[in-house]
């Protein structure tokens, strides 16, 4: 029989404790997003966006399309945002349309590869403007974009129980 001989490991070589992250669950439930699986294929009705293969696209649907209602029409269709951006300051209000196209570029450059990634609305109150939105992705986007363009503060502010986010951007 053979001699098993072990060779002591170098120090950068040690077993490394478990990865704990590989497993993460969904802590915060989106009340929008069905449990069950989607229909495939299916169309928005309201927006055309297709979903095919697991997730939604633009482009045109299948002939036997199942029609339904997308979770982004339906959070906009009940005014129940997933997100708000929030846009204050002395900057804001002589810059205002500056700074609401470079909000709507944001929205378009996400929504051509996130059908489901929108603006719901955009409001003006005491001076500020107050963007909600259809997801969680859409108002970081938009906040680090005009921070990126026009400095400023910004801040976020996630929901530990809700699929919801607050980002404020301010410029005096």
């Amino acid at each position: 029989m053979g001699e098993h001989i072990h060779e002591p490991r170098p120090h950068d070589q040690r077993p490394q404790p478990a990865r704990r992250d590989r497993l993460i669950q969904e802590h915060v439930h989106d009340p929008y997003k069905r449990a069950a699986k989607l229909s495939d294929p299916m169309v928005c009705p309201q927006c055309g966006a297709v979903y095919h293969h697991g997730r939604w696209s633009w482009g045109l649907p299948a002939v036997d399309a199942v029609k339904e209602v997308c979770q982004a029409c339906h959070r906009a269709n009940d005014l129940y945002p997933a997100g708000t951006v929030t846009l204050s300051g002395g900057f804001l209000g002589s810059h205002r349309d500056e700074i609401l196209a470079a909000v709507h570029h944001q929205e378009r450059l996400e929504k051509d590869e996130h059908p489901l990634h929108r603006i719901i609305g955009i409001e003006h109150r005491d001076g500020d403007v107050v963007v909600t939105t259809t997801d969680v992705h859409l108002p970081r986007r938009i906040g680090e974009a005009l921070h990126h363009a026009y400095a400023g503060d910004l801040d976020f502010h996630y929901d530990k129980d809700a699929y919801y986010v607050r980002v404020a951007w301010r410029r005096d």
